[in-house]
Parts: C-alpha cells; structure tokens; sequence
C-alpha cells in the first residue's frame, strides 16, 4: 500500500513534457484522496466510491478500479471494496451483490483473481473462489441460453437504453434502464460474454491455487469463446458484432455495431486470436477524440449534436480498455493513440477525470437519453484508474503472477528514457527506468544486476530497488 507519509509514485519524461506526468499524479490523487473515503457513518472499512456523482461502490465500479489500479496501490482499500459489493445470499453463502445489473456480475472474479496476484492474500483467494463459485451457479441457473452457448443479458458498460438499437429500445418505454425493455434482457453481448470467459478463466486460477479442481471451469472458458466466434463474429465486416438478439422476430440476427469494450475485452481474454485479433485491431472504429463506446450512431434518435450517452460517446474507462488490449497486442502506435486521446480529454478538462466526453469537441458531455442530455459527473474513479492502467499494465507492461512480477512494456518513442519512481509492490517499492522504444524487451535489470528468469521481480522481495528496462 502507498504510504500516506512518504511521496507517492511519480513519473518522469525525458523530454521534459509535464503534462502527462501532472495528469499521473492528479490521478493518484482522485483515486488514493478523492475517492477513498470512509464506510458509512464515518466507520471503516475504507472503500473506493464511484466517484463525485456516486457515492456509493457498485459490482462494475468496484471491479474495474481494483483490477486497474488500486489493487497495487492500496490493496487493503482494494479488498475491502471488493468485498463490500458482496453479500449474504438466500443460500447462506456469500456471493456477488444480487442487485439488477446483474449482466455482469461476474467482472468481480477477474478483479478478485487479479487482486490475489498483485498482494500474495492467500485468505482471499479461498474466500474468492467461493464467492465465484457460488455466484456463477446463480447466473449459469438463470442466464445461461444453452441454445446459443452463451450467457443473456446487458453489455458491460451500457446499463441505459440509450446504448441500445430498436429493438431492444421500444418507442414508448419512458424508462433509462435497460432492462425496463423487455427483449433487452434476451440479448446476448460481446462485452459481457467476455467478461465471462475472463471470469472462467480467473475461477480456474482460483481453483488451482486453492486446491479444487479446475478443469471444468477451464473447458467451459473454452467453449464459451469458441461460441463468440460461431455466433459473433462477422466476417465480411472484419469485427465482431454488438450482440445477438435471444428473443422477437430479430431473434438469431446480430446486430452489426461495433462495441468497444467487447473488442477490447475479446482481445484482452484470447476470444480474438491470430488473423481476428489483427482485424479487429484494424477495423475497430476511431472518432476524433478515440474509441466510443457503440458505433455508429442509432440515427432515429442520436446524431453527432446529440450524441446518446452510452452511444458514440467517449467513456474513458473504456478506452483504457482499448488502450492496454492494444498494449498487449504489440500495437505500440495504436496504444500511443488511446493513450494520448485520454490525456487530451483530462488536460482539456483543467486535469480533472469526468465520467464522459463528447467523441467530437473532447468536452465533457452526459450524452442524450429518452429525451434529457445528462450530466456528466466529476471525479470519476474508473476514468483516473483508465490512465493508471495503461501507464502500469500498458506502457511497463507490469504482469502479475504468483510468483512476482514480470515486465513487458509497450513503448512508443516518446517514453524513451521514462522513469516512474516510487511503485509499491507488495513489501517493496520500485523505481522502473525504460531505455529505447518499442515492443521487444532486450534487457531487464534489478538492481544493476542483469535477470534472466522468467519473474523479474520476486514476490517476496522487499525494500526499494532499482528495475531497469532496456528495448530495442
């Protein structure tokens, strides 16, 4: 965890360039101050709010910033937040918070897996399978569509209608909420379906390092991708599609929309493999101030002067998740492009972290829904942690594994000579310097002294120490 007493990491550029490193540091400061606030009535535990607009942890929140972020920056927060967005269920078991945005649940087990790689906590990595386990048979019992091979319901990050083509979205529904439509609850999403594949993968991870068996959970991530490409995949547009309709007379048709957070998530979780993935890098759509959320736009209600807020519309959070999808694809020229679309959107917006931005004049901008232009609201958590994910997981390329850290850094040449100073991990602080550009690590030093092992970084080193990255 960060220490409040001592400085907290900093980024330094070669160049000189301020803005990126004031923009690193102010995102620190709306995740570790802003945002980190007490339980309620004042009493601990601490958690990690939504942000300025949303006092309150939700399940996705709650997930993404964790898995982004804060599970290295100040695990104990992490932990507890996660642990907040759970509950007693009718079974007597703990499981994921049973509320209505129940699509995606399971990001949850992604971020508690990953929580266990970056902190070693064995005792929540029990208690997170458990949760995982007893969660995903809820959602396998109601959700599941054997038909299809896959998993109804919402797409990650659109709980409005206004992220929704006609059908689901019904003329004389007055409702936002998306499941106030009824085929909406019968649409299976890209996003959402890789968020399971993740999660699958991440029970698995559970499973072994706890000693239950995981093959199952293995196989089942297997054949759950294998169905995003038989009933997803378009390939005369080169890209997935936004989701197939389960239900009406569109029932089996794919709406032929791209969704960002679905590419990125397909990428992320190895649905999108080999000649797709580099499709799918190629193909996916960018407006002038990046990736959007949906595109294009639903034109009987949204346009390019009223754009509908969970439509072609900027979400930050989402462009992270492009942007580290990219990263981890070799695509050091299209991360750069993500990277610096979201440190124009913050130093535009006098370096503050709004939950969204117009994808065409770059202000912040609610967006259009049933007829009301929403506000979009400060001091988003998810947006400041999209910057700390693709500094951290894009451009260090930190991988976390059971045994330590190891490194594979992205840098495009503006980054050549980088130092971030000042990185906890767990009992230790790194100092990470990154010579030359590139994709292609030629030398990795700890300490002056060369490593050549798989882990660059021990789980159990402790101190402060010095990690340089050499590419070429």
């Amino acid at each position: 965890m960060v220490d409040e007493n001592n400085s907290l990491p900093a980024l330094t550029l070669a160049g000189g360039d301020a803005t990126l490193p004031r923009l690193y540091a102010a995102a620190l400061a709306c995740l570790l101050q802003t945002n980190t606030v007490p339980g309620p009535g004042g009493a601990p535990p601490r958690f990690i709010r939504a942000g300025g607009g949303y006092p309150e942890p939700w399940t996705r929140d709650a997930s993404i910033n964790a898995w982004s972020a804060a599970s290295l920056l100040e695990p104990e927060v992490a932990r507890d937040t996660l642990l907040v967005v759970t509950e007693i269920g009718p079974a007597g078991r703990r499981v994921i918070v049973q509320d209505n945005q129940w699509w995606d649940q399971v990001i949850w087990v992604i971020a508690a897996w990953q929580h266990v790689l970056v902190t070693g906590d064995g005792a929540f990595a029990k208690l997170a399978f458990a949760v995982g386990r007893d969660s995903l048979a809820i959602l396998d019992r109601d959700r599941y569509r054997p038909a299809y091979g896959l998993y109804a319901g919402g797409a990650l990050m659109q709980d409005g209608i206004s992220g929704y083509p006609q059908p689901p979205n019904e003329p004389g529904i007055g409702s936002s909420f998306v499941l106030d439509y009824p085929r909406a609850r019968e649409i299976m999403c890209l996003s959402t379906n890789a968020v399971y594949v993740g999660a699958l993968r991440s029970l698995a991870a559970l499973a072994e390092l706890t000693g239950a068996p995981s093959a199952d959970y293995r196989a089942r991530a297997g054949r759950l991708s294998d169905a995003i490409n038989d009933r997803l995949w378009i390939e005369e547009d080169g890209c997935y599609g936004y989701f197939v309709h389960g239900a009406g007379d569109k029932a089996d048709t794919i709406s032929r929309h791209q969704e960002a957070a679905g590419l990125a998530l397909a990428l992320m979780f190895g649905v999108a493999s080999g000649r797709r993935r580099d499709l799918v890098l190629a193909n996916a759509h960018r407006e002038t101030h990046g990736v959007v959320n949906v595109w294009p736009h639903f034109p009987e209600r949204y346009s390019d002067e009223r754009p509908g807020r969970h439509n072609v519309i900027c979400w930050p959070m989402v462009m992270g998740l492009f942007g580290e999808a990219a990263a981890r694809a070799g695509e050091a020229g299209l991360f750069d492009q993500t990277l610096r679309d979201l440190e124009t959107l913050f130093a535009d917006s006098g370096d503050q972290f709004f939950e969204l931005y117009n994808a065409g004049t770059g202000e912040p901008d609610g967006g259009w829904q049933q007829g009301h232009h929403w506000d979009s609201e400060p001091d988003q958590t998810w947006s400041a942690t999209a910057l700390l994910r693709l500094l951290h997981l894009g451009l260090l390329g930190i991988r976390y594994e059971v045994r330590g850290v190891s490194f594979a850094p992205v840098v495009p040449p503006r980054f050549d000579g980088a130092v971030l100073t000042g990185l906890p991990y767990r009992q230790a602080t790194l100092d990470i310097s990154l010579s030359g550009h590139g994709r292609v690590l030629t030398a990795a030093r700890l300490d002056g002294e060369p490593v050549t092992g798989p882990v660059h970084i021990p789980a159990n080193l402790t101190g402060r120490h010095r990690v340089e990255l050499g590419l070429g």
